[in-house]
């Protein structure tokens, strides 16, 4: 009963209609500031590897590698496979279109976390709670934003992270799933004890090395099948529009999964991406919202690539019609999704696939869940006055970072394992 009610909702959530208005969404943004994702990508880049910090706030690098944190997850591995599965391999294209028009979407949303940010316990906290308080006076939307955001955070989306690590080090390494869960809790609750500064620390080490190793994995792939260039992206290309014999009749499909992967993954206009902007300590609001906007750009442009060229590059997956039939079946017997990767991984690192796999994973999850308590955390702050935010946050530490919460999201995820319930985005 509970899993056919989830269906619905998602169903309504990611109706055509939603569809096409983030489409829209992104595309006034970007008219509106001149495309200034093409004018300003000079200085996206240079402004990413500024380190000025204060005691109040993190410096641009850690608040861009914070939010990668949040953006780059298990969505980017078995996401990516699952919009071809379901899209073809066109979904890639309209994916890209969506991250060049949602870095838009990211520049005005973190550039507004900057503006209207505040200083709570002592630190930079924003987001899209406090400026649609303080920009459009509309308090009740804003404390709406917060507690939706607050259980979002706990309860709903960590459970796909979590369940991910477990299954993933159960089937590659026979770990068992509540000894997983158990470490999982420990070294969860190391980092965000630490607090703010804590999470920004072990973001600007972690993610550019998880980042950077994946992309490097995907690399030598594309390298040993490198014959396969030309017409992989001819197919894409051509299935994106329609003009390919095979996918021809998926034009429409094709865009609905490109845009709910795009959005999902780069997470711009969810709002998730502005907390972190708002912790940065730098000298213009607008600064900090281009480096979110190349945030973007870094998860689908480098790390969404990578699983979409590994799978491709090699041929390993398969493609439903509209009607459910398979209009390509390169694995028969395996559904769409991780496994797609997994045996693109295999093809070139026969024996490795799965361990490479579950350990991609890990650092992939894991470093989401820790996106996901600090923006728990933010709009805790936004929720309790400064004086009485002390038990609220110990309080969201323990549902975090002790047993019961990570342990219970696990088995949430488990039993909706089509990922209904993994985000109010959709999986």
């Amino acid at each position: 009963m509970l899993e056919k009610w989830i269906e619905t909702v998602n169903g309504i959530i990611w109706s055509n209609p939603v569809v096409y208005v983030c489409l829209g969404v992104g595309l006034l943004f970007s008219i509106m500031t001149r495309f200034l994702q093409i004018r300003h990508l000079k200085e996206m880049i240079l402004l990413v590897f500024k380190r000025k910090s204060s005691e109040a706030g993190v410096s641009s690098f850690q608040a861009f590698t914070m939010a990668l944190s949040g953006r780059v997850g298990t969505g980017n591995i078995a996401g990516i496979a699952l919009a071809i599965g379901m899209g073809g391999p066109g979904a890639i294209f309209w994916m890209w279109v969506m991250a060049f028009i949602g870095s838009a979407t990211a520049f005005v949303e973190s550039t507004l976390a900057q503006i209207y940010k505040v200083k709570r316990d002592g630190l930079y906290r924003g987001g899209p709670a406090f400026y649609i308080e303080k920009g459009t006076g509309l308090k009740w939307f804003a404390v709406i934003f917060a507690v939706v955001a607050l259980v979002a955070m706990c309860l709903l989306l960590p459970g796909t992270q979590s369940n991910s690590i477990a299954v993933a080090f159960h089937s590659s390494f026979g770990m068992n799933m509540k000894v997983s869960g158990v470490l999982l809790v420990i070294l969860l609750a190391l980092i965000i004890f630490g607090g703010v500064k804590r999470i920004a620390n072990v973001a600007q080490v972690v993610i550019p090395f998880m980042a950077l190793g994946y992309i490097l994995v995907s690399f030598y792939i594309m390298m040993t099948n490198i014959t396969a260039l030309p017409e992989v992206f001819s197919l894409i290309f051509r299935s994106a529009f329609g003009v390919d014999s095979v996918f021809g009749g998926m034009v429409g499909t094709a865009i609905a999964w490109g845009v709910k992967r795009g959005i999902y993954s780069n997470e711009a206009g969810q709002g998730s991406g502005a907390h972190p902007a708002a912790a940065a300590e730098v000298s213009h609001p607008a600064k900090q919202g281009l480096v979110q906007a190349f945030s973007v750009y870094v998860d689908t442009f480098l790390v969404c690539t990578s699983t979409a060229f590994m799978v491709l590059f090699t041929g390993m997956y398969n493609v439903k019609g509209p009607g459910g039939h398979f209009i390509v079946q390169n694995l028969p017997g395996v559904e769409e999704g991780t496994q797609y990767t997994q045996a693109a991984i295999e093809s070139v690192f026969p024996g490795f696939g799965s361990s490479l796999l579950a350990i991609t994973l890990f650092f992939f999850a894991f470093t989401t869940i820790i996106s996901y308590y600090y923006i728990a955390e933010t709009n805790m702050a936004y929720l309790v006055s400064d004086h009485k935010a002390k038990w609220p946050m110990f309080i969201l530490k323990q549902v975090k970072g002790g047993s019961i919460g990570v342990i219970f999201f696990r088995y949430l995820a488990f039993t909706f394992q089509k990922g209904y319930i993994c985000s109010p985005f959709g999986l």
